[in-house]
């Protein structure tokens, strides 16, 4: 029994042992080693297979012989190399034996496979960056990247979202494979405008606001330059008669009488300007409608002043307490100075009053030029033109509606026109 045991024993040391791989059957080296036990190597510590594509974790020195005391050279993470065998050296380290002749520890902690980990089909939007690389395949060591026609700051769609030790990766647009890191769940657009912006018409004679009403983003130049405002400051005269209305205290329907004292108050604009109801007071009335809507389409400054007289009570304290708040300036109706964000402040809240007066502003003698010219969307907006003051602020009806304010100091109607077709381009 004793001889058979020691016949055993030399069966089992001369014999050589299988080499631990996914890949091919190789046999260790004939160097002499011990026995390869479960105590030595575990699947959390040591691999007992060769992976299909190694990477590391950080920098790792190699070395000349398999009991790593020559050093080599220095791994690189993602570095293309290729593993040829795994064995025990002499201290009964698994090590594995590199390409390139040289040799480096078989440890989990030091290399991974590099391969999918978990895949999921998805449906779910984003939105590029401007810098953002694409994927022949969900990225690993030895994938590379692809050239598409997918650009910055447009919304895409991902069906499939991919696990692998890089990271997490979609495919996009059924086109390549995007980081999880280089993809936005909100609008991100207005960083283009920004750009576009500060590009082109960054300027001291321009002020622009513009902001996106499901985000709440927003780009600007100068948007809190003050500039005298013309008939943009009628916009505050259309938001409080339209909250009279929203609250009950007023009705569309009541009838005002054209005296000559509304054209006499602080705060009047010169009935001599735009607008078709007579220059001078005839004692006919008015509709509250028919005011708003004269001083929507024609800008008209008679029917302003009516309305500021009447309910606007000569703009009183409560006027101005209520204009401050929703345009974040302290609001003078006889100065009329104000900021291409303060006027895009009013708008907004006009907006959300829902009432009639943005259909009224959706159909002005003003359409065919400034911010609505070009643009083949509903367009909602109030202009405003003093001595060299040409100003457009315009709620734009897209995908995703968005004010533009737009104040200009000695430009053209073709200038504002230009910076609105830009913007549009980006937001539409």
């Amino acid at each position: 029994m004793k001889k058979l045991f020691v016949l055993m024993m030399m069966v089992f040391f001369v014999s050589p042992l299988p080499v631990i791989s996914t890949e091919k059957e190789t046999s260790f080296s004939n160097a002499k080693i011990h026995p390869l036990t479960e105590n030595v190597i575990t699947n959390s510590i040591y691999y007992k297979t060769i992976p299909r594509n190694p990477n590391l974790y950080y920098e790792s020195n190699t070395y000349s012989n398999p009991e790593l005391s020559i050093f080599a050279k220095v791994l690189e993470p993602n570095a293309d190399f290729t593993i040829e065998d795994l064995l025990l050296n002499q201290e009964n380290i698994p090590v594995f034996k590199l390409s390139d002749g040289t040799y480096i520890e078989a440890n989990r902690q030091i290399i991974y496979d590099d391969a999918t980990i978990e895949e999921v089909a998805v449906d779910k939007s984003f939105w590029l960056p401007e810098n953002f690389t694409v994927y022949k395949e969900p990225y690993m060591k030895g994938v590379d990247s692809l050239k598409t026609d997918l650009k910055a700051f447009t919304k895409v769609h991902a069906d499939q979202l991919v696990q692998t030790q890089q990271g997490l990766y979609y495919r996009i647009n059924g086109k390549g494979w995007i980081s999880d890191k280089e993809l936005s769940l909100a609008d991100n657009r207005m960083v283009k405008v920004q750009q576009v912006l500060s590009q082109k018409y960054n300027k001291g004679n321009y002020s622009i606001y513009v902001k996106q009403l499901d985000t709440q983003a927003s780009a600007g130049i100068n948007a809190d330059k003050m500039m005298y405002s013309a008939s943009i400051a009628k916009l505050a005269t259309l938001y409080f008669v339209q909250n009279q209305i929203s609250n009950g205290k007023v009705s569309p329907d009541k009838k005002l009488k054209y005296v000559k004292d509304v054209n006499h108050f602080e705060g009047d604009y010169a009935p001599s300007g735009s607008g078709e109801i007579t220059k001078t007071a005839d004692n006919k009335e008015y509709s509250v409608a028919e005011l708003l809507k004269a001083i929507a389409q024609h800008s008209d400054n008679v029917a302003t002043n009516i309305l500021g007289y009447y309910l606007a009570n000569k703009y009183d304290q409560n006027f101005y307490s209520q204009i401050n708040a929703v345009s974040g300036i302290s609001w003078n109706m006889e100065k009329r100075m104000m900021s291409s964000r303060a006027a895009a402040n009013v708008m907004e809240s006009i907006y959300y009053q829902k009432g009639d007066i943005i259909s009224y502003l959706s159909k002005t003698d003003f359409d065919n030029k400034r911010i609505s010219k070009n643009i083949d969307v509903p367009v909602a907006h109030k202009i405003g033109d003093a001595y060299d003051y040409k100003h457009d602020v315009a709620i734009v009806y897209g995908d995703s509606p968005f004010i533009i304010s737009i104040f200009t100091d000695k430009a053209s109607y073709d200038d504002i026109t230009k910076i609105a077709d830009d913007v549009y381009s980006i937001l539409k």
